[in-house]
C-alpha cells in the first residue's frame, strides 16, 4: 500500500523548526506519556491477574491523544500531530505489556513456588532484561532479520487509525467498516485479530499459521490423537526455532555487498551486545538468587550459558512470529525452555529463575516492533533523518512506558500475592517443576523437532512457515484458525476480482478489523476486571 507524504509537525511544549519531530520529554508530551504509562500498568496487572489475559490498549494512547487536541486549549493543540499520538500509543503499549508479561507474571512463579525471597533480585533481573530486549529490537528493526517491510499487524492496525483520524475521507469510512466488522464479530466472541492478520500478513506465513491453528483443534477429533500430550507442537517449535536461529546467523554473516549492509551490521552488533548483556543478566540472577548455592561449578556455567542462549533464542521466535502473525507464543516457549532445562538436570529452584527469566523476554520485543512499524507507516515520506529521529523519540518513549511499568509492579506486586492473585500461567508452570519430566518426553521433543526444523527449512527465512506452524500449533484456539482461513479466503478473492488500485482499502480495511476487535476486548475486559 503506497502511503501519502506526512508532513512533520510541530511538537507540544517547544518551538521547534518545522523538520523536527516531536520530543518524548517536551513537558506536555511527557507528562501524556506518564499518566497513560502509568494506566497501561495498573490495567495490564489488573486485567491479567483477574481474567489472565493481557489487552492492547495501543489505541487507548492514540484516542487519549486524539481526544485531548480537540479541548479548546492551546496546552493540547500539539496533540494534534500524528507523530505525538504515535509516541501516546507507543508509551502505553509498553507500560501495558512490560507490566503484565514480562514483570508480574515472571515473578509470581518463585512466590507460587514457595520462594519469596526470590521475588526481590528477580525483578531486577527480568527489568534489566526487558529492558535489553526493546533495545535489541529497536537495533534489529529494518535489518534482514526483521524487515520493516513485514506485515507487523497491530503496528498497522495502530497507524491506520491514527492516520484516518488525522486525515479523513475515504480512508477513514474504510477504516470505520473494518472497526464494525471487529467489533460486531468481537461481541460475538470471534477472534476478529485472526481474520484481520490474515488479510495483511504474509500469505504463505498465513496458510502455515492456519493449518497449525486447524490442526491443533481438531486432531483429536479426527485422528484421536491428542498431539499435545504428545509434545509435537513443542518438538515442532524446537526445530523450527533452530532453523531460524541458524538463517538469521546466515545473515549476519553473509558477505555480499547489498544495500542491506548496515542492515546487517546493526543487526551484527545487536546480536553480540545482547548476547554479553544476557550472559551478564544471567550472571547478576545467579548470584543474587543464591543459586550458586545449590549447583557445582560445571552445572552453574552450564546453567549461565544456557539461560542466556534461551533468552536470545525466544525472543526472536517470538519476534518472528509476532512480525508475521501479530500473535507471539511467548509462554508456550518459555515452558519449551523449561523443559529442556528439566531434561539437562537442573535443579528446581535454578528451574524457577530459569522460567521467569525466559518468560521475560520476548513480548517488549515483540511489542516494539509493532509500535516501530506504526512510526514508519506515519512517517512515510518524510526524510531518513526525520525517520531516524521518530524511531529514537518512540524508543524514549517506550522506556518511561517501561520505567513506569517497573515502578507500578515493584509497589503493587505484594498486594496482589498476598491476595493470591498471580497470572494463571504461574500454576502451570510451578506445577510442571514439582512434576518433573521424564526421558519419553525428551524423545518425543527430538521427534518432532525434525518436521518443525525440515519445514522450517523448506519455506526459509522470508515465510518461515515452520515457526508460524509451530505458533499455530501451540495456541488452542480452532475458531482463531477458521478466521484467518476466512481471511485467506477472501484475500485470494479480492486479487481475483478487483484491479490493483481497488485493493489498497484492504489493508485499511484489515488494519480498522484488528483495532475493532483490540477496542471491544479491551473494554469488555476492562468492565470484567472492576467488576472482580
Amino acid at each position: 500500500m503506497t502511503h501519502p507524504m506526512i508532513s512533520p509537525t510541530k511538537e507540544s511544549g517547544a518551538e521547534e523548526l518545522p523538520c523536527a519531530h516531536p520530543r518524548a520529554l517536551a513537558p506536555t508530551n511527557l507528562i501524556l506519556v506518564v499518566i497513560l504509562s502509568i494506566f497501561g500498568a495498573v490495567i495490564g496487572i489488573q486485567m491479567l491477574a483477574s481474567l489472565g489475559i493481557t489487552p492492547s490498549t495501543s489505541l487507548i494512547g492514540a484516542l487519549a491523544a486524539m481526544s485531548l487536541s480537540r479541548l479548546p486549549l492551546r496546552l493540547f493543540r500539539g496533540f494534534r500531530s500524528v507523530h505525538v499520538q504515535n509516541l501516546a500509543q507507543t508509551s502505553i503499549s509498553s507500560a501495558t505489556f512490560s507490566a503484565a508479561n514480562s514483570l508480574f507474571l515472571p515473578i509470581g512463579i518463585p512466590w507460587l513456588f514457595g520462594l519469596p525471597e526470590m521475588v526481590t533480585p528477580m525483578l531486577l533481573g527480568i527489568s534489566l532484561a526487558m529492558l535489553l530486549d526493546a533495545w535489541l529490537l529497536y537495533r534489529m528493526y529494518d535489518t534482514p532479520a526483521f524487515p520493516a517491510s513485514n506485515p507487523w499487524p497491530p503496528g498497522v492496525a495502530a497507524a491506520e487509525a491514527i492516520r484516518a483520524g488525522d486525515e479523513g475521507g475515504k480512508q477513514a469510512w474504510t477504516l470505520l467498516g473494518g472497526l464494525a466488522t471487529g467489533a460486531a464479530g468481537a461481541l460475538f466472541h470471534l477472534p476478529m485479530s485472526a481474520f484481520g492478520v490474515a488479510l495483511i500478513g504474509g500469505f504463505g506465513a498465513m496458510v502455515a499459521f492456519g493449518a497449525g491453528l486447524l490442526t491443533r483443534g481438531y486432531s483429536l477429533t479426527c485422528f484421536g490423537v491428542d498431539i499435545e500430550s504428545l509434545y509435537l507442537p513443542h518438538g515442532m517449535m524446537i526445530g523450527a526455532g533452530l532453523v531460524a536461529l541458524l538463517q538469521v546467523s546466515k545473515i549476519v554473516l553473509s558477505k555480499k555487498k547489498s544495500r542491506s549492509d548496515n542492515g546487517q551490521v546493526r543487526l551484527g552488533q545487536a546480536l553480540r551486545l545482547g548476547g554479553i548483556g544476557y550472559l551478564l543478566i544471567m550472571i547478576l540472577l545467579t548470584f543474587s538468587t543464591g543459586l550458586y548455592m545449590h549447583m557445582s561449578v560445571t552445572m552453574l556455567l552450564c546453567f549461565v550459558i544456557y539461560g542466556a542462549a534461551v533468552a536470545f533464542v525466544h525472543e526472536l521466535i517470538v519476534g518472528i512470529a509476532a512480525m508475521h502473525s501479530g500473535w507471539f507464543p511467548a509462554f508456550a516457549v518459555a515452558l519449551i525452555t523449561l523443559l529442556i532445562g528439566m531434561l539437562i538436570g537442573f535443579p528446581p529452584q535454578a528451574l524457577v529463575v530459569l522460567a521467569g527469566f525466559s518468560t521475560a523476554t520476548g513480548p517488549a520485543f515483540a511489542d516494539m516492533g509493532f509500535d516501530l512499524k506504526a512510526g514508519t507507516i506515519l512517517r512515510t515520506g518524510s526524510s531518513p533523518q526525520f525517520e531516524q529521529a521518530g524511531r529514537r523519540e518512540q524508543l524514549l518513549a517506550a522506556m518511561i512506558g517501561f520505567g513506569v511499568a517497573i515502578v507500578v509492579v515493584a509497589i503493587s506486586h505484594r498486594l496482589y500475592f498476598n491476595n493470591h492473585q498471580f497470572a494463571p500461567i504461574d500454576a502451570a508452570y510451578v506445577a510442571t517443576i514439582k512434576a518433573g519430566i521424564s526421558t519419553n518426553v525428551a524423545h518425543q521433543l527430538m521427534l518432532w523437532a525434525i518436521p518443525g526444523a525440515l519445514l522450517q527449512f523448506l519455506g526459509g527465512s522470508r515465510r518461515q512457515l515452520g515457526v508460524l506452524f509451530a505458533t499455530g500449533l501451540l495456541i488452542a484456539s480452532p475458531l482463531a484458525g477458521w478466521m484467518v482461513a476466512l481471511g485467506i479466503l477472501l484475500r485470494v478473492v479480492v486479487a481475483r476480482c478487483l484491479k490493483p488500485e481497488q485493493r489498497e482499502g484492504l489493508e485499511v480495511f484489515a488494519g480498522g478489523v484488528i483495532a475493532g476487535d483490540a477496542l471491544l476486548s479491551f473494554f469488555s475486559s476492562a468492565v470484567g476486571a472492576l467488576r472482580k
